[in-house]
């Protein structure tokens, strides 16, 4: 029995027609690399054969009886690849504006949980001779590395080879009888108090060193300590999309010659791209914006169990700061003790604690929360979600066609309503931003930004 994690089942609860949890992504691909050329129903049967066989992509969820427990995972037995991968053609003239409308829409329906939760689009038409895919996998299925090694499934090095990813380890998890589900349930409930007080202690220490640090200056940037901006408040469902390119060269160039990282450029470029967007509005606030960086925790995780193996951290963008080289430094520095912190916290802990999220008074307080518009009224927890995201440095090929761009788009949250996802991909840095339409209709004008910050950089370096 293939039970969700209770991170996992976290992203179910947090849904709501206006907080949808999936990921995005906006695959643009060169159909000219295909051995046989482009035919949308060649391109379809293909992806069925090679996601049929693999648990993430053909199962779907069952609840437990009266909510006892979190959902499990069966295979969809009726699986049928016409409700999951489907075709679109751009209107006239078909380029950037039309695409961005066009998927901002698609990112504001929500899938449908009677069935395995992902779907694909298949764009033609985009400036004439490209071809766009664009996906959604909902969160619960997915965090961004087990989201990139099921893309994988999908993609190979050369245009007529098989996928990167070899098939899968294990297989579906049994659909046990309701009395079997309520009884785990049942014992399950009972066993929580326990775990809670194993949680306890080291929780405890924790947040007394978390104390410690900050007298000392070095631990990383506190929750509820964001200046409010136009795009923290209550969100709807309707999305807004952008996307722009920048060079890995670049990056590189600089954090080679500053000694930083390429998630100290990345972040310290985000901050300039917002400090500009913001000042031009004549909103930029006298304090720096706040982000939470998702922190994968693959690597040192005791747990088997659960797609969603992440941890986060916050950090200050900088945005009030100036110059960008001093934007860079304070944030290499910043980054430095971040690290440290995070490093010290349990890489589980996040993944402990979710395990008592209980299904109906978590759905029941995140209607309440949105309902009420509680996000406009205490102080504003983070600003935005950054992620940055590696990618292949070398040429890859979706169903025999070449990957041009990817730009991944995760979810946005009431009281954060962007979301910035940066993928390096054969030498370029891909961009994407999601935001709640309403909260910042004109997200084109904040990721236009980016590139003219990265060259401000740059130049700042020598």
């Amino acid at each position: 029995m293939d039970r969700l994690s209770g991170l996992d089942a976290s992203f179910l609860y947090l849904e709501t027609p206006a907080q949808l949890m999936h990921v995005c992504g906006l695959i643009v691909l060169d159909p000219g690399t295909m051995p046989n050329g482009y035919s949308f129903n060649a391109m379809k049967a293909e992806i069925d054969r090679r996601v049929r066989d693999v648990p993430a992509f053909s199962r779907k969820l069952r609840k437990v009886p009266l909510g006892l427990d979190h959902p499990i995972w069966v295979r969809d037995t009726h699986f049928d690849i016409d409700r999951h991968v489907h075709r679109l053609a751009l209107p006239q003239p078909g380029g950037y504006e039309e695409l961005t409308e066009l998927t901002g829409h698609l990112a504001g329906l929500p899938l449908d949980r009677s069935r395995p939760l992902w779907e694909m689009w298949v764009i033609e038409g985009y400036e004439d001779d490209k071809v766009v895919v664009f996906s959604k996998m909902h969160h619960a299925t997915v965090d961004g590395v087990s989201g990139s090694n099921l893309i994988s499934h999908l993609c190979s090095l050369e245009p007529d080879a098989e996928p990167i990813a070899p098939e899968p380890a294990g297989g579906f998890g049994r659909d046990p009888r309701q009395t079997e589900l309520l009884a785990r349930a049942v014992v399950s409930n009972v066993t929580l108090p326990l775990t809670a007080v194993k949680l306890l202690v080291p929780s405890v220490d924790l947040i007394t060193k978390t104390v410690g640090r900050a007298r000392q200056g070095t631990a990383m940037a506190a929750p509820f300590s964001a200046p409010r901006t136009s795009f923290n408040g209550t969100i709807t469902g309707h999305r807004s999309i952008a996307f722009a390119d920048m060079s890995l060269d670049d990056i590189r160039h600089i954090k080679k010659v500053t000694g930083t990282t390429v998630n100290d450029v990345v972040l310290s470029v985000a901050g300039g791209a917002l400090r500009a967007y913001l000042d031009e509005r004549g909103e930029l606030p006298s304090n720096s914006l706040l982000a939470t960086v998702p922190v994968s925790v693959r690597e040192h995780s005791k747990r088997s169990a659960g797609a969603n193996k992440v941890s986060a951290l916050f950090a200050k963008l900088g945005t009030d700061v100036e110059d960008p080289l001093e934007r860079l430094e304070e944030m290499a520095e910043n980054n430095r003790n971040a690290k440290e912190h995070h490093g010290a916290i349990s890489a589980d802990s996040l993944q402990d604690w979710a395990e008592f999220a209980a299904p109906r008074t978590f759905g029941l307080a995140v209607r309440a929360y949105a309902g009420l518009r509680l996000a406009e009224k205490h102080p504003v927890v983070h600003n935005l979600v950054i992620s940055n995201v590696p990618g292949p440095p070398f040429p890859m090929f979706f169903m025999g066609a070449e990957i041009l761009a990817l730009y991944p788009l995760g979810p946005v949250f009431h009281g954060a309503g962007l979301n910035v996802t940066v993928m390096s991909n054969n030498g370029h840095v891909h961009v994407g931003l999601i935001a709640c339409k309403e909260s910042m209709p004109d997200v084109d004008l904040l990721v236009q930004r980016f590139p003219e910050e990265l060259a401000k950089l740059k130049a700042a370096v020598g």
